[in-house]
């Protein structure tokens, strides 16, 4: 007799990791102006042709180049998170601009938290020895420098 399957529960939910690797970045845009000084270096890598490579090694990505003119040059990159991480890149030269590039197609797009921040050590289980206390010593011994 045939088994009656139902393909809902069937679907796997695809994750990053687990059996396909789905990209986090999913949107780069480069606002810049077409005039002002702070924008001379993305100005200088967009004529270069250097972005073309980008552009073909990343075809998951999309690019969106903005001409906003009066603002200060600014690349944003659009997660899959629903996060926004926008990297201000005035006064800076095709290298540092082609890094700050790879930082916003590279990262996850997720808070970066300050792990040092909490220095205390916490556990699930109790400890072996116990909380110590100066009622736990010998009443002899308890002063004695």
């Amino acid at each position: 007799m045939p088994v009656a399957v139902n393909p809902i529960k069937l679907k796997s939910i695809v994750q990053t990791g687990i059996k396909q690797y789905i990209p986090a970045c999913r949107k780069i845009t480069i606002q810049y102006c077409n005039w002002g000084g702070s924008s001379e270096g993305i100005r200088q890598y967009l004529k270069s042709g250097q972005i073309n490579k980008l552009l073909e090694t990343n075809r998951h990505i999309e690019f969106e180049i903005v001409n906003k003119n009066g603002t200060h040059p600014v690349i944003t990159g659009h997660y899959a998170n629903q996060r926004i991480k926008p990297i201000c890149i005035r006064n800076l030269t095709g290298t540092r601009i082609e890094e700050k590039l790879n930082l916003i197609k590279s990262s996850s797009g997720s808070v970066l938290r300050n792990v040092a921040k909490n220095k205390n050590v916490q556990s699930n289980s109790d400890s072996v020895r116990g909380i110590w206390s100066p009622v736990h010593v010998d009443p002899t011994s308890r002063y004695n420098v």
